[in-house]
C-alpha cells in the first residue's frame, strides 16, 4: 500500500512529496527542490529507508537539492526525461538568477532518464511514467494506478496549468500532454501538483479554464 506526505520546500512552496510502501517502509522522494533538513525529518519521522529520488523536471525549485540528498543517502536518481538535460546543465545559472535562497543548489547526474511507458519501483510500489512536455521539454508525471494518485509536477494545477514562457516551453504541447496523456487515466484520479492544493483530473477536465472540455471545444 502507498502512503505519502507532501513537504512544501523553497520560497516557492514547491510540493516535494515523500512516498513510501507501508509493507516494506521503503521510500522515494519526488522533487527535492530544497529544505533538505525538512525532507530528512519526514523520512525519520515515519521510520523509512530512502530507496531513490524521482524528478519530474529540472527547474531549480524541483531539483535543487537532488544531488545533496542523493549523496547523503547514497541512492539513485531517476528522471526526468533526457530532454531536460539542458535544464540540469543550467542549474548554476538558475541559482545565480535567484540568489542566496538557492545557494545550496547543485547540478546532478541522473542514474536513469525516464520516458513514456517506463516504470519505477520502490518497496512493493510501482509508478507508471508519463511523458508530458510543454512546461519543460523533458517533464514527466508519476502515476500509481492502484491508488489512483498522480504526481504531476508543474504540468497541471488546481484551476491552472504550467507556465510555457520558459526556454523550450510550448503551450500547445502542454495542453496536448494534459488532455491526451493525463485525462484518459480517469476523472477519479487525484493529483499532487508542483504547487498548491490537490485536485482531480475530472475537476480540471470540467472547470479548468485552460484545458477543460469547454475551453478546448471538446465534444
Amino acid at each position: 500500500m502507498l502512503n505519502h506526505e507532501i513537504i512544501p520546500v523553497t520560497p516557492f512552496e514547491q510540493n516535494c512529496t515523500l512516498f513510501w510502501c507501508t509493507e516494506t517502509k521503503q521510500a522515494a522522494v519526488v522533487d527535492p527542490g530544497g529544505d533538505i533538513e525538512k525532507i530528512k525529518a519526514a523520512i525519520n519521522k515515519h521510520g523509512l529507508t530512502l530507496e531513490k529520488i524521482l524528478i519530474t523536471h529540472a527547474h531549480l525549485d524541483h531539483a535543487g537539492a537532488t544531488n545533496a540528498l542523493a549523496t547523503d543517502y547514497d541512492v539513485a536518481i531517476e528522471g526526468p526525461h533526457k530532454e531536460d538535460q539542458f535544464w540540469i546543465d543550467a542549474i548554476e545559472q538558475q541559482k545565480q538568477m535567484f540568489g542566496a535562497a538557492f545557494s545550496y543548489a547543485e547540478k546532478f547526474i541522473p542514474n536513469r532518464f525516464l520516458a513514456q511507458n517506463d516504470t519505477v519501483n520502490f518497496g512493493n510500489i510501482t509508478f507508471e511514467v508519463y511523458f508530458c512536455p510543454g512546461h519543460t521539454p523533458g517533464h514527466i508525471v508519476f502515476f500509481h494506478r492502484q491508488s489512483k494518485l498522480a504526481q504531476v509536477g508543474d504540468v497541471l494545477f488546481s484551476g491552472s496549468i504550467g507556465r510555457t514562457d520558459f526556454p523550450r516551453g510550448d503551450h500547445t504541447t502542454l495542453v496536448n500532454s494534459i488532455r491526451e496523456n493525463l485525462f484518459p487515466l480517469g476523472d477519479d484520479v487525484h493529483f499532487i501538483p508542483g504547487h498548491g492544493p490537490m485536485s482531480t483530473f475530472g475537476q480540471e477536465r470540467r472547470s479548468n479554464p485552460h484545458v477543460s472540455d469547454a475551453a478546448v471545444g471538446a465534444k
